[in-house]
C-alpha cells in the first residue's frame, strides 16, 4: 500500500477515535460541574432537595436527584418523583387557550363578557390580557380573606366570585403585572367554551396526547405513586407543607409531573404537535402594552436571555414545591429543576446550569 494512503488511514483513525473518546469526556465534564452547583445550594443530604435534568435536541443529557422525597420515611428522591409544579401549570392554560382557538371555539381578541356577562367591565378585558397578565384584575392571592377559602373546595366560578368585585388595579392594557387570577379566568373560559372540566380537557387533550402518562391534576387524597412529599423550613426545622385546596390555585398553579414528562411536553411544542405554527408563533411572541412598550412575557412564558441568547423560562411556587424551567431555542437545550422544599428556589440555579450548557454543550449519547 501506498505509504500516503497509509499515512490519510492512520490519521483518520486516530480522528475518529479522539471524536469517540471526546464526546463521553465532554459530557462528564457538564455532568460534573453541574453536580458541583447543585449542591454548593442543596447542602442538606438528609433534608428535601429536588431532581434536575438537561436535555439537548430532545433528548436528556443530564438527570439527577438529590435530597429525601419523603423525609418521614428517609426516601431518597429519585428522577422519576412526581412533583407540584406551581405555576409552571399557567403553560398547560395558555397551551389549551390557544387549542380552543385553533379550533375555531374561542379567539384571544374576544372580550371576556363573551363567555362570563356579568364580569365588571368583562367587555374592556380580553383574553389575551389575561394570558399576559396586562388586565388590571386584582391577584386573589393579594386578597386579605385568602385564608377563609384556602382549604375550602371551590367551583371555578366560585373562585371567579371571589376576586371578581374587587377594584381592578389598572387599566386593561396599562402595564404588566403577574396575575394568578387572570389565569384562573382562563380555566374557566377553557370549562365554559369546551363543556369539559379544565383537569379533565388537560388530561385528555395534553398529556394523553404527549404520552405524560406521570402528570396530574394535583390532589393530596389521591395516591400518586412516586409522589415527592412537600416541604418548608421553620427557623431551623422541616415541617410538612401547609396544606391547601387545590380547587382555589385551579388552573393558575394545580398540576404536578415530573422531568421526563416536561421533556415530553417541551419536545411536543416543538414539533407542533398539539398546536400549529401560527398559534406556537402567538404563543412565543412579545406584546405591547398600551403606551407601545415592549412586553417580556408571550402566553404563559416569561421572554428573557442568558448573556444576550433568548430563552422561553418559567417558575412555580406552591407551598412546599418550587420550579423552574428555561428552554433555549438555538441551541434546543432545555433545563429542569423541580424542589420539593419551598426554601428551595432553583431559579437562578436553572438559569446557571443553563449557561454551563450553552457554553459547555455536550451531545447526547
Amino acid at each position: 500500500m501506498n505509504p500516503k494512503r497509509i499515512y490519510a488511514l492512520g490519521f483518520f483513525l486516530v480522528l475518529i477515535c479522539s471524536l469517540v473518546y471526546a464526546v463521553p469526556a465532554r459530557a462528564q465534564k457538564l455532568n460534573n460541574r453541574v453536580d458541583s452547583l447543585i449542591t454548593t445550594v442543596l447542602k442538606d443530604k438528609e433534608g428535601p432537595g429536588g431532581v434536575f435534568m438537561i436535555a439537548q435536541r430532545g433528548k436528556m443529557i443530564y438527570q439527577k436527584a438529590f435530597g429525601k422525597a419523603n423525609l418521614e420515611l428517609g426516601v431518597n428522591l429519585t428522577p422519576e418523583n412526581v412533583f407540584q409544579l406551581g405555576s409552571m401549570t399557567k403553560q398547560f392554560t395558555a397551551v389549551a387557550v390557544l387549542m380552543l382557538e385553533q379550533g375555531g371555539k374561542l379567539s384571544v381578541t374576544d372580550p371576556i363578557s363573551k363567555y362570563i356577562t356579568d364580569y365588571p367591565a368583562g367587555d374592556k378585558i380580553t383574553i389575551h390580557q389575561l394570558l399576559t397578565h396586562t388586565s388590571g384584575i386584582k391577584d386573589f392571592t393579594q386578597i386579605k380573606s385568602l385564608g377563609s377559602i384556602a382549604q375550602k373546595e371551590m367551583t371555578p366560578k366560585m373562585m371567579v366570585d371571589f376576586f371578581k368585585n374587587e377594584p381592578v388595579d389598572f387599566a386593561p392594557g396599562e402595564r404588566f403585572e403577574y396575575n394568578n387570577s387572570g389565569y384562573v379566568l382562563l380555566g374557566y373560559l377553557i370549562e365554559l367554551v369546551s363543556g369539559e372540566r379544565y383537569e379533565d380537557f388537560i388530561k385528555k387533550y395534553i398529556f394523553d396526547q404527549v404520552g405524560m402518562s406521570h402528570s396530574y391534576y394535583a390532589s393530596d387524597r389521591r395516591v400518586i405513586n412516586q409522589r415527592a412529599y412537600g416541604y418548608q423550613k421553620k427557623e431551623n426545622t422541616y415541617v410538612n407543607k401547609t396544606a391547601i385546596s387545590f380547587s382555589v390555585p385551579f388552573s393558575s398553579g394545580s398540576l404536578m409531573s415530573t422531568v421526563a414528562d416536561l421533556l415530553k411536553w417541551q419536545n411536543a411544542l416543538n414539533q407542533n404537535k398539539l398546536l400549529n405554527a401560527s398559534e406556537t408563533k402567538k404563543m412565543f411572541s412579545s406584546y405591547k402594552l398600551n403606551n407601545g412598550k415592549m412586553l417580556s412575557y408571550g402566553y404563559g412564558w416569561h421572554l428573557k436571555d442568558i448573556d444576550g441568547i433568548a430563552t422561553r423560562e418559567h417558575g412555580g411556587s406552591i407551598f412546599g414545591f418550587k420550579t423552574m424551567g428555561v428552554y433555549i431555542p438555538s441551541e434546543d437545550i432545555y433545563v429542569v429543576g423541580l424542589s420539593n422544599c419551598d426554601c428551595n428556589s432553583p431559579t437562578e440555579l436553572i438559569r446557571n446550569i443553563a449557561k454551563l450548557a450553552i457554553t459547555k454543550p455536550a451531545k447526547p449519547n
